[in-house]
């Protein structure tokens, strides 16, 4: 029974991971699935507007 009793405070006094904490907190997920994919396609949209080439000027 002390040996059971000692394993779960062994347990509790373990520290709880970083990546837990960060998959634990459903709002830091919310933000980062709708940041990162806007600022991928934004800077995705950005390049591709750059590589858009010059127009050819018209003179008649």
């Amino acid at each position: 029974m002390a040996d059971e009793e000692r394993k779960i405070e062994e347990q509790e006094e373990e520290p709880i991971p970083a990546w837990q904490l960060f998959y634990d907190n459903i709002m830091l997920l919310f933000f980062f699935g709708v940041a990162v994919p806007t600022l991928v396609y934004t800077v995705w949209g950005l390049m591709e507007i750059v590589q858009i080439p010059d127009l050819p000027s018209y003179s008649p």
